[in-house]
């Protein structure tokens, strides 16, 4: 409403306030009374109908989630129903196109909604409203010592080595992963021997798998992987000497993200609680993504 306009409705109002003052109190006091009962039940109901915490979800997609809770993501899910008194319930989906539709979007034969919350989801991701990240990881140089690269202890080690040595790896990158970029900025996008579809037909082909087993069969001699996932490789290879490099975002490529969780576009109040949980709980989620092996890093994308 127009500030003039505003104005004079209010003086007019304040000039006829002394005539009806004593007829409104009574009234609005029992309007209000009426309000607070009324908020007061729904609120009741609302609780009494949050039975789970509901979670959306892949049911093969280690490092973050499986069937049998394996993921670091399940195990976070059930700290925050813990902190809520609730049991986590998930609605199960690949992840990959459609995802959103048919989890966090989508409703069941009773009308609800089937599931609330997604763990992980980029800051920012545009199906969905996210909180502030929770955690932030980067890509690595990922390698199995005893193959000649036992030297290298960091990227600028590896571009440094000579380059008779250099020219001779090979490396496997999935498609759209920024190491790519790296290649390419140092001169190396020819050492790209094999070239991976970022998402496999089956979807119980979990992320990094293929090229994790051509990195153990010496297909290829190094490769790139984000963070998590190169964190699971030597979690499920214990007898295995894989080594861990994170990388550190350089100008034009960048390398380091920050993971949030999601939630209904319009339900500000359900991200605000999800903040919060997340917030009160970010030491013990340290400690389950540190047993993962996740590498973690700083909103700059330095290392911690």
């Amino acid at each position: 409403m127009n500030g003039h306009r505003w104005s004079r409705k209010a003086g007019a109002l304040a000039a006829a306030g002394d005539r009806w003052r004593g007829r409104l109190a009574i009234p609005l006091r029992g309007i209000a009374g009426v309000l607070v009962i009324a908020l007061a039940g729904a609120a009741v109901v609302g609780a009494a109908e949050r039975t789970a915490f509901k979670v959306c979800a892949d049911p093969h997609y280690l490092p973050w989630s499986n069937e049998r809770g394996e993921g670091f993501e399940n195990r976070i899910a059930s700290l925050l129903a813990g902190a809520l008194g609730l049991p986590v319930e998930y609605t199960w989906f690949p992840q990959r196109m459609g995802f959103i539709r048919n989890t966090l979007r989508a409703r069941g034969d009773d009308g609800e909604y089937k599931c609330d919350v997604v763990m992980g989801l980029p800051a920012g991701y545009e199906l969905a409203i996210t909180t502030k990240p929770y955690y932030h990881s980067t890509y690595a140089l990922v390698f199995v010592n005893g193959r000649g690269l036992d030297d290298v202890e960091s990227a600028a080690d590896l571009l440094a080595l000579d380059p008779a040595r250099r020219d001779k790896l090979r490396f496997g990158l999935a498609e759209r992963n920024p190491g790519t970029l790296w290649l390419a900025k140092h001169g190396m996008l020819d050492r790209l021997e094999i070239a991976y579809a970022s998402q496999h037909g089956n979807p119980k082909v979990r992320p990094g798998q293929i090229e994790q087993e051509d990195l153990l069969a010496g297909r290829i001699d190094v490769t790139v992987m984000w963070g998590p996932i190169a964190g699971h490789f030597v979690r499920s290879n214990p007898g295995v000497p894989i080594t861990v490099i994170p990388m550190a975002s350089e100008p034009g490529v960048h390398l380091h993200f920050g993971i949030s969780a999601g939630v209904r576009f319009g339900q500000k109040a359900r991200k605000e609680e999800l903040r919060k949980l997340l917030d009160d709980n970010a030491e013990a989620i340290e400690v389950i993504l540190r047993e993962h092996g996740v590498p973690l890093v700083d909103a700059d994308g330095n290392l911690l």
